[in-house]
């Protein structure tokens, strides 16, 4: 596909490219892509930006001429534009001269979205708000059911969400949507497993103080409805660290997270396993009192000190100091530099990410 053309800036309008053009969206239909994929491909074809709108089913996407899904879905009052029914349209936004071949860039691109709006017009199963829900944080589903079961759940297709990944028993999830609807109307959840999604419009100053003991919560950015998989995919993430006593609290924001999030992106299970400290934990925790060790070491690690750790774990000092030194001679480094306490936070980090693993 992306062979079949280059630019549209450097073919004539003879026949034979603009049957090119023609086969370029065949291909995009054929292929089954998703709607944003039509529009990316299409700016990136015509060199300008493109964009898509269907005011019935909710939905309005918009690329710059890199394919780069714009904020911004604004049709501009100068576009070339193409109506696909009395409520969508698909518009190309070129400035300057037309291209020879705009015409007919414009009428394959709205057959293709025509065509993909169209495999969704009909009504939607019934679905309750859990399905709902799991519907629209699917990446597997396309744009316009996303964008409709938004819709059905009373969200205005621009408006930007919070997701979160909330780890806790159901009764205390229930309490926790109480507390959150509160100050935030309209809040959705759905159990997806062992974890919880929820979806909400904004967040209440006192979150942090809202779950329950035990309870973890991780927090996306605000986002558009269209890219919810991938505030709960940040969300997710950032519950993998919200799962990790004292180092982290228990509600953690994925836009707080910068670097950490890089490295539980990057890092796989497999690439963790190959980490000698990590290891060395690991053995740690089938020692007898290994659980107790390791949440010693959590607390110093948080804490910065032997005393304090004691106070956080409820243990003597003098058992704290015996716990710390045998793990200093397991490990084959002392904690008391800060480049000792950094490797073991980093070790300590690293198990947690590898244990949490998707």
């Amino acid at each position: 596909m992306k062979g079949l053309l280059l630019r549209l800036s450097a073919l004539d309008a003879d026949a034979e490219n603009a049957v090119r053009v023609i086969g370029f969206f065949d291909k995009l239909v054929s292929g089954r892509v998703t709607l944003r994929t039509l529009v990316r491909e299409t700016a990136r074809l015509a060199e300008c930006s493109a964009g898509v709108t269907d005011a019935e089913l909710g939905v309005c996407l918009r690329a710059d001429h890199t394919g780069r899904i714009l904020a911004d879905v604004q049709e501009p009052a100068d576009a070339l534009v193409r109506d696909l029914s009395p409520t969508s349209r698909v518009w190309l936004e070129r400035t300057g001269t037309p291209l020879a071949l705009d015409d007919i860039v414009l009428e394959r691109f709205s057959i293709a979205a025509a065509l993909l709006l169209e495999h969704t017009r009909g009504p939607l199963p019934e679905l309750g708000d859990a399905a709902l829900v799991e519907l629209a944080l699917s990446a597997s589903a396309g744009e316009v059911e996303r964008a409709r079961a938004v819709r059905l759940m009373r969200f205005e297709p621009a408006t930007e969400l919070h997701v979160m990944a909330v780890a806790a028993e159901p009764a205390e999830v229930k309490g926790f949507l109480a507390a959150l609807g509160e100050s935030s109307p309209g809040v959705r959840a759905a159990s997806l497993g062992r974890v919880h999604a929820v979806l909400t419009r904004s967040l209440p100053p006192d979150l942090p103080d809202l779950p329950a003991k035990g309870m973890r919560v991780g927090v996306s950015d605000p986002l558009p409805v269209i890219d919810a998989p991938e505030a709960w995919q940040q969300a997710r993430t950032a519950l993998r660290f919200a799962t990790l006593d004292a180092l982290f609290p228990a509600v953690v924001r994925a836009g707080e997270l910068g670097a950490f999030a890089a490295i539980a992106a990057r890092l796989r299970g497999q690439d963790i396993a190959q980490v000698a400290d990590v290891t060395a934990l690991d053995s740690l925790a089938d020692e007898q009192h290994g659980a107790d060790t390791l949440a010693v070491l959590t607390a110093y690690c948080a804490t910065g000190s032997a005393r304090k750790a004691a106070a956080e774990v409820y243990r003597h000092h003098s058992t704290v100091m015996a716990r710390l030194a045998h793990a200093e001679t397991r490990l084959g480094f002392s904690f008391g530099a800060p480049s000792g306490r950094l490797r073991l936070e980093l070790a300590i980090l690293l198990r947690q990410l590898r244990d949490t693993a998707e």
